[in-house]
């Protein structure tokens, strides 16, 4: 193991059941990956390649057939305290205030959930002050329908943040979100992880989302999944969305989409 790395995936296969296991049939195959601490990578490639599944391996959701995962320098061996997580659909509970969703995994994590009666007020201006960060301050008290898409991704984000874990797991966060509002979501990712440092794994269709965003880019084979590219950002930062327009961006993303073109075509790997 390097000693930097935050995640460090170990010759990792898996099989979702024994039947597959003895029919050779991995939804991910032979994964070596290290993240450094405070890294920001994304994960792109073909609907169904196993990026979703990368993930519950890293949280510890799955356990790999073979191969071991480290994790902050501990093995995993279930599922993760240290890590925050935001979905493609916000899954803001509808009953409960803006606020209250942010506070929720302090109500359940140790060692929060302990102390969550008698620091009540000390979690509550956190949760305001990371709202107030993503532009949501005045919207506390409102319901998730009365939010728009926009802003349930926010307060989501936000409710991933609140336990300040030390890695933050992002699974097509924006994806359902138009360009606009997505640009803006965007910025508002990029100003929370300068600030703090945790670490990201980002997993997006989006590869200018994937540019704009990450240190490193990596590029998922078809079923079994497999890192085929390693594609490091060499893009100055602070990154703003002017950088988008620049032929410098424009190339990355034309480099990455041929990767997975030439993947749709042929269902060959190609070496990092």
């Amino acid at each position: 193991m390097s000693q930097d790395a935050f995640v460090d995936f170990q010759n990792v296969w898996l099989a979702y059941n024994d039947e597959l296991l003895a029919q050779n049939h991995f939804a991910v195959e032979d994964i070596n990956l290290q993240v450094k601490q405070g890294e920001f990578i994304a994960i792109v490639g073909p609907s169904g390649c196993g990026k979703s599944t990368f993930m519950k391996l890293t949280t510890g959701l799955k356990m790999p057939s073979q191969g071991r995962i480290l994790v902050d320098g501990q093995p995993v061996t279930g599922p993760l305290k240290i890590s925050g997580m935001a979905f493609q659909a916000s899954s803001l509970l509808p009953w409960r205030t803006t606020l209250d969703n942010v506070l929720l995994p302090l109500e359940i994590v140790e060692p929060y959930r302990s102390n969550f009666k008698q620091k009540k007020a000390e979690y509550v201006e956190r949760a305001r002050k990371l709202l107030n960060t993503v532009g949501l301050a005045g919207y506390e008290d409102k319901f998730p329908w009365q939010l728009s898409g926009g802003m349930q991704q926010r307060a989501s984000i936000c409710r991933a943040l609140i336990h300040e874990p030390k890695m933050l797991l992002l699974d097509e966060p924006f994806g359902a979100l138009d360009a606009f509002t997505r640009e803006e979501l965007w910025c508002i990712l990029r100003d929370l992880w300068t600030e703090q440092k945790f670490n990201v794994i980002l997993v997006t269709h989006d590869l200018r989302e994937s540019v704009f965003l990450a240190d490193t880019v990596y590029v998922m084979s078809k079923s079994p999944g497999r890192f085929v590219v390693k594609k490091e950002i060499d893009l100055p930062r602070p990154r703003d969305l002017e950088i988008t327009y620049t032929p410098e961006f424009t190339n990355i993303v034309h480099e990455l989409r041929g990767h997975i073109g030439a993947m749709r075509k042929t269902g060959a790997t190609i070496n990092q």
